[in-house]
């Protein structure tokens, strides 16, 4: 339930006809948390293969084709748009929109003032009467390799042929990296 109350109290102030009520949005925020941990721990488990067998090349490949293929997925079986983003994208297509962008932000604050309890997240209703769940990706060990303050040559060069417009550079473990978001449609 971590900040799930603090969530719900901004939901308190929007003037929606078909508000869902505060239990919808409890299950919701169960809902969000499973299919987030699903696709972290699917994610993590091919970046590890990939980093045992290829090195951090072949964990990049995982991050450019897996990874989309793994949110289609999970977006297939629960209805929800599935999705990463960050205030310092790779791919332009994982862009924060408004919203995203002030959640983000919160959850940064949230984590560099409390790095030892579990990843923020946040459930809110929209003014569109869609329901979001944002869970933080939190920087860990593995993820400097393509994310960290200084990258090898033939790393820094595959990222730049692939991702032209990279900002997702300069990290230290345990800063937050993005977000998992996943948002039901209004009903």
């Amino acid at each position: 339930m971590r900040k799930v109350i603090a969530g719900l109290a901004a939901l308190a102030a929007a003037s929606i006809t078909a508000a869902p009520a505060h239990g919808e949005l409890i299950e919701r925020a169960e809902e969000g948390r499973e299919i987030a941990n699903q696709f972290g721990a699917e994610l993590r488990a091919a970046l590890q293969s990939a980093m045992a067998e290829g090195g951090p090349l072949a964990a990049l490949r995982v991050c450019n084709e897996d990874a989309p293929r793994i949110a289609r997925s999970a977006a297939e079986k629960s209805g929800a748009v599935v999705g990463r983003t960050s205030l310092k994208v790779r791919n332009p297509a994982n862009e924060p929109d408004d919203h995203q962008r002030a959640v983000l932000a919160a959850l940064e604050q949230e984590l560099a003032a409390s790095p030892e309890g579990p990843p923020p997240e946040r459930i809110h209703l929209l003014e569109d009467g869609s329901v979001r769940y944002m869970s933080a990706i939190v920087t860990q060990p593995p993820c400097l390799a393509c994310h960290g303050e200084s990258l090898v040559a033939p790393v820094a060069g595959a990222i730049a042929a692939l991702y032209p417009e990279d900002q997702a550079r300069g990290y230290r473990i345990g800063e937050l990296r993005g977000a998992f978001t996943i948002t039901w449609p209004a009903d």
